[in-house]
């Protein structure tokens, strides 16, 4: 099974076992949690596909409030990932809800996590801010993904 495929399967064998919970009433939380919970899965697995490694998901600082959705590398780029999720596209798109405040708190995780490299590497280690959009509509998924979507 070629990579893709797996990380297919690993996808539907999740989504199978969301629905399940679903149906014995087993959902864990507040709708719009259990809707944050899906959509930073179902970007997990997109990101895969698209071929970034992931190495870290909800990471937080103990020194710090927040957290980053996902971390992950695209080719030599280390990206730190905020996930938007929707049950259905607006007017407003997902995206703009990564206000000034959001992406303050990003870089500040992202200071944090890299204090973790050698010092060398920290200043060397090529960064991005991306945005995933995620839609969960009845017709199926929709992802917006947003490279840089902002600066240090």
């Amino acid at each position: 099974m070629t990579g893709t495929g797996w990380i297919d399967v690993q996808a539907w064998a999740l989504r199978w076992m969301d629905a399940l919970a679903a149906r014995r009433g087993g959902q864990g939380g507040p709708a719009h949690l259990v809707t944050g919970e899906r959509g930073e899965r179902e970007a997990l697995f997109y990101l895969r596909k698209l071929g970034y490694t992931v190495v870290a998901r909800r990471w937080k600082s103990a020194k710090l409030w927040g957290d980053v959705d996902l971390i992950g590398w695209d080719g030599d780029r280390l990206c730190f990932v905020e996930v938007k999720t929707r049950s259905g596209r607006d007017a407003i798109p997902a995206e703009m809800a990564v206000d000034r405040d959001k992406q303050e708190m990003l870089r500040r995780m992202a200071r944090a996590y890299l204090r973790g490299f050698p010092e060398k590497l920290r200043t060397e280690v090529p960064v991005r801010f991306d945005v995933v959009s995620v839609y969960l509509l009845p017709s199926g998924i929709e992802f917006d993904l947003y490279r840089g979507a902002f600066g240090w």
